[in-house]
């Protein structure tokens, strides 16, 4: 028997190490998370769409005309357009104006998807594998661009957006055949339903009872310290919702989206030696293949490690293809390294889907505090879609003015100290529950008793 002293007002977790069995994956988990997972497929091949989509536009027998200016908001209004959140609307375009139009609705859907995914995971998904199946938005994303690459080499930019219509009619099916998050009905006082959804997600002879009564404690305890927006910026709240935005602010200044909206016109510019349009194909198989290593290691090696792995991998791609341009720029004879522009895609691409790709998404959907998880979720990914605008809108200009070798020198500048903000500021949170991670990191449970530390292990009778 053991005996511990402690506060009455004092908050005390106790563990004691036994021989509790593993909560194991059940193929609902997988279902929920593969349905909602169809939704980044349309963000994937949204994004990728705009590469394959300009060259076709700016050939001599395109139905329209455009020029520089407006093949960057052609790239641009996607992104601006998720910050506020068509496919039909650009097929039957018949002027700019009309595509603008699409890729802004495109664009409000995409944003829509971008931050229900994650929280819907993270609210759905067992810690176990909550690092793998996490990545499913991730993969399926990638298969999007992949999409986009193969199909861009053979469709011009009127079909390939025909297509584009045909993709969120599965993911629209699959949305009627999951249940809402258990946290979303507790929060709407309906246990009922909230005992239903959770049972369904981890099988029907699943003890439901101890997490059912955390997911309650914890939303008793946000429903009782509940506020106004203003609480994102609290010292509890702040720490979180800085990091979530800290990971978006360095996976879209890494440059991946002036690298995959633009991919054909930088293989295009870089004079490389092989077929452009192939080129894109590699890149976005490798793109699909690397997110099946990330899921493999994710859970194994923690989120941490992939972002070292995931920066330093970009950073080094990123100087080997300014350095490439810089030669080529400068008059030197670089045909027997033509190769390079491909390999350093290849690694930057890689390096990307390891860590920065999936992480920040996957992290936002655990580290941000129950009570403010909504609010703060739309702040971060409207932060995202920001940034994702503001370097696919100035990626052109910003050649324009530090040339194309400055322009991934400086986005490799940026990989490198991301290195830094990981190391300082980024918790691990493989194979913790979200309210574990919520208490490291706002402090909600107080500990005002060292005594209250205590993790006794069982003694001998």
């Amino acid at each position: 028997m053991v005996k511990i002293l402690m506060r009455a007002d004092t908050h005390v977790n106790i563990n004691v190490s036994g021989n509790e069995p593993r909560a194991k994956c059940t193929w609902s988990q997988v279902m929920a998370s593969l349905s909602v997972s169809l939704g980044s497929m349309v963000v994937g091949f949204a994004s990728a769409y705009t590469s394959p989509a300009l060259v076709s536009m700016s050939e001599t027998n395109s139905t329209i005309t455009i020029n520089d200016q407006e093949k960057s908001w052609i790239g641009s209004l996607m992104p601006l357009g998720a910050l506020i959140g068509a496919w039909l609307l650009i097929a039957l375009a018949n002027g700019v104006p009309m595509i603008y139009a699409g890729r802004a609705i495109a664009g409000f859907c995409v944003g829509i998807a971008s931050l229900c995914l994650p929280v819907y995971l993270g609210e759905t998904v067992q810690p176990e594998v909550r690092g793998t199946l996490g990545l499913l938005p991730t993969t399926l994303g990638n298969v999007g661009i992949l999409l986009g690459f193969v199909a861009g080499k053979y469709l011009d930019w009127k079909a390939l957006a025909f297509l584009g219509a045909t993709i969120p009619v599965p993911f629209l099916i699959c949305m009627f055949l999951i249940p809402e998050t258990p946290r979303w009905f507790i929060s709407k006082n309906n246990h009922k339903k909230a005992r239903i959804a959770l049972q369904w997600l981890r099988g029907k002879d699943a003890d439901i009872e101890d997490e059912l009564s955390a997911i309650e404690r914890t939303h008793m305890e946000s429903e009782k310290n509940a506020g106004t927006l203003l609480d994102l910026l609290t010292k509890n709240n702040l720490k979180p919702l800085a990091i979530s935005i800290g990971l978006m602010f360095f996976q879209q200044l890494s440059g991946i989206n002036a690298v995959i909206f633009y991919t054909v016109q930088i293989f295009q510019d870089a004079g490389s030696t092989i077929d452009k349009n192939l080129c894109t194909i590699i890149v976005g198989v490798v793109n699909f293949g690397s997110t099946f290593i990330a899921t493999i290691l994710i859970d194994r090696l923690g989120r941490k490690i992939l972002l070292y792995i995931s920066a330093a991998a970009m950073t080094v791609a990123l100087a080997a293809l300014g350095t490439f341009f810089y030669l080529k720029d400068n008059k030197y004879d670089v045909t027997e390294f033509g190769w390079l522009p491909l390999a350093s895609f290849v690694i930057f691409v890689i390096g990307f889907s390891l860590g920065y790709g999936p992480v920040p998404w996957l992290m936002m959907g655990e580290i941000l505090p129950a009570k403010i998880r909504g609010p703060a979720a739309s702040l971060v990914t409207a932060f995202n879609w920001s940034c994702t605008f503001v370097v696919t809108k100035t990626f052109t200009d910003v050649i324009v003015y530090l040339g194309t070798y400055g322009t991934f020198w400086l986005f490799g500048s940026i990989c490198f100290s991301s290195l830094l903000f990981v190391f300082i500021w980024v918790p691990e949170t493989q194979g913790r529950s979200l309210e574990d991670i919520e208490r490291n990191l706002t402090g909600a449970v107080r500990r005002m008793s060292s005594i209250a530390n205590l993790k006794p292990s069982p003694m001998a009778v």
